[in-house]
């Protein structure tokens, strides 16, 4: 079923299309809070709150096939101010997540990738974060931290030149 059909079931009242959407999005939205807060416990908190959001936001929604990205940048302002509180930490090692299937999490084995990852500007870091650990389009990736397309493509592209140089692979 898709997103904006379980959106239209919730909106009709349907709790089980309520909880199927949190099912499937749940895992994604921790690893991302996770990846702004580094902190188990607040990760977990933000992503009740973006679903909390997201249920009181959703009768204003509108159905344009980029729900997924929306709900990211509800994330995204969410962790942001809590990141004022706190600063951006990384993913503790060897702590498993929810679905177990963490990409981002595998990565960081390697000290040197994840040497690679934390020297990167935040910009560049988190749109790699949301291209290749969260699977988001670069438009998608656009609407989520607020950038233009170009923006989110550039940032990708320049975090991996910077990598691939960084790693004598130029």
């Amino acid at each position: 079923m898709s997103d904006e059909e379980l959106i239209k079931r919730i909106r009709q009242g349907d709790r089980l299309a309520g909880e199927e959407l949190i099912d499937r999005y749940y895992a994604p939205v921790f690893r991302y809070c996770r990846y702004w807060c580094g902190d188990r416990e607040t990760a977990e908190d933000l992503t009740q709150e973006t679903f909390l959001r997201l249920f009181r936001a959703l009768p204003g929604y509108r159905e344009k096939g980029r729900f997924r990205a929306w709900l990211f940048l509800i994330a995204r302002r969410l962790c942001i101010n809590e990141s004022k509180k706190a600063s951006l930490c990384s993913l503790e090692d060897g702590e498993a997540l929810p679905d177990g299937r963490d990409e981002i999490e595998r990565m960081d084995d390697r000290d040197e990738l994840r040497g690679l990852l934390q020297s990167l500007p935040p910009e560049q870091r988190e749109a790699v974060f949301l291209r290749f650990g969260m699977g988001l389009s670069y438009q998608d990736i656009a609407r989520a931290t607020g950038c233009k397309l170009r923006t989110a493509q550039s940032r990708v592209l320049y975090a991996l030149k910077t990598m691939r140089k960084r790693m004598g692979h130029e």
